[in-house]
């Protein structure tokens, strides 16, 4: 090629060049923005996510250690969501629905969409539920709504300790508003919770203990009575308030 022609077709070679490496980029980052796509029915998947904690691994102590925070919402937590994404990936049907709505219908989902996306849930609201000055007596409505259900706050507690101590194996313990908006105790196993229309009893969960032993084995062995005792002293009662109300339409 003659040193004129070539001075001449250098521009287009190089617009040409820059064309295809943007081709290329652009493809890129349409792949990586459809890894969550279901290329067969189009349909988006939910990139469910880990939730940050609030406050830091020690801020619970000496009622909850840090080191069992660590494992239960970095290791624990983090496996049901991860195992979550796979479920919701292998199903078309649960795909481009919300955590709530799985939640709702879990009798149509897979066992793995029921374990892993209740794990999620409960434990979602648990980390919220509790808080570094907590404890105490719960005010407002939810305070009010404790003394009229149960006669006392002690009378509660009493009940509430019992459904988690009788709960057989792993599970959780719940306080609940039904739909007549009143309140109830109750527990489910493993990873199940009142919001599944599977649950005996069906409900919105405002206050929720989970029992599973990698909740508290670390620091109480298997003395789950103090565990649950020591609960009390964590709960972040305006949280709960917050969801009490939000449950009875306030």
């Amino acid at each position: 090629m003659k040193r004129r022609s070539f001075i001449k077709q250098a521009p287009f070679a190089a617009s040409a060049s820059f064309a295809v490496v943007s081709c290329m980029t652009a493809s890129a980052k349409k792949v990586k923005n459809s890894s969550l796509s279901n290329n067969k029915n189009s349909k988006t998947i939910m990139a469910f996510e880990l939730p940050a904690l609030s406050y830091a691994t020690t801020a619970l102590e000496p009622h909850v250690d840090a080191k069992t925070m660590e494992i239960h919402h970095g290791k624990h937590h983090a496996a049901y969501v991860t195992n979550l994404n796979a479920a919701v990936t292998a199903d078309a049907n649960a795909q481009g629905k919300s955590l709530e709505e799985l939640i709702a219908n879990i009798s149509k989902f897979a066992p793995a969409i029921r374990n892993n996306g209740g794990g999620h849930w409960n434990h979602s609201m648990f980390w919220q539920i509790m808080g570094p000055n907590g404890g105490g007596e719960p005010k407002g409505e939810i305070g009010a709504a404790i003394t009229n259900t149960f006669g006392s706050l002690d009378n509660f507690k009493k009940e509430f300790s019992q459904a988690g101590m009788t709960r057989f194996g792993s599970g959780w313990a719940w306080l609940s508003v039904g739909a007549d908006k009143k309140l109830f105790i109750s527990s489910t196993p493993n990873q199940d919770n009142p919001l599944m229309d599977i649950a005996d009893k069906k409900g919105t969960p405002v206050l929720g203990l989970d029992v599973w032993e990698h909740a508290y084995y670390l620091h109480y062995q298997n003395r789950r009575a103090d565990y649950v005792a020591a609960f009390f002293n964590v709960i972040n009662w305006d949280e709960v308030n917050r969801r009490y109300k939000a449950a009875i339409g306030g």
